[in-house]
């Protein structure tokens, strides 16, 4: 089998299985993210543009949660991320971010943070959180938990 003959059997990357529509698209939109030079401004305006695409209860707590972060850390960058709502460090590290449930089909939302974050305590702890909505009391938490991140 000559040279020629291995290129033609190799399977093109469309054929490559594992991974769901929704994932690929997460792909597909990191690729485009990582592409793009954006000001603080072009991530934030792309950040509320992702929200807006939301419904209902997802929409919701997007909302709330980028009060939150934007006023609990206002040193923090907002940004999309893999076409979700997430906040960089001033090293353009993502801290923390939103995950729909709707984006990957769960039965719930995610708020999670990245190594980039803070939040070590001993040898054991939580980085991402399940939201099916937003309390008063998950709310102090989450405040809590950023300042904590960006200490």
């Amino acid at each position: 089998m000559g040279i020629d003959d291995k290129k033609a059997t190799k399977k093109p990357a469309k054929a490559i299985k594992g991974f769901t529509d929704e994932e690929r698209a997460a792909m597909r939109e990191r690729a485009k993210e990582q592409k793009a030079q954006a000001t603080r401004e072009d991530g934030e305006r792309d950040l509320l543009a992702k929200i807006a695409e939301m419904k209902g209860t997802d929409r919701a707590m997007a909302e709330r949660l980028h009060a939150i972060v934007t006023a609990s850390a206002p040193s923090l960058s907002p940004k999309t991320w893999y076409g979700m709502p997430a906040y960089a460090n001033k090293d353009g590290k993502i801290v923390c971010f939103f995950q729909p449930a709707e984006k990957f089909k769960t039965r719930y939302a995610t708020f999670g943070f990245n190594d980039s974050a803070h939040l070590d305590d001993g040898t054991l702890w939580p980085t991402a959180f399940a939201l099916k909505e937003l309390t008063a009391a998950d709310e102090a938490k989450i405040t809590a938990l950023v300042k904590k991140a960006v200490s």
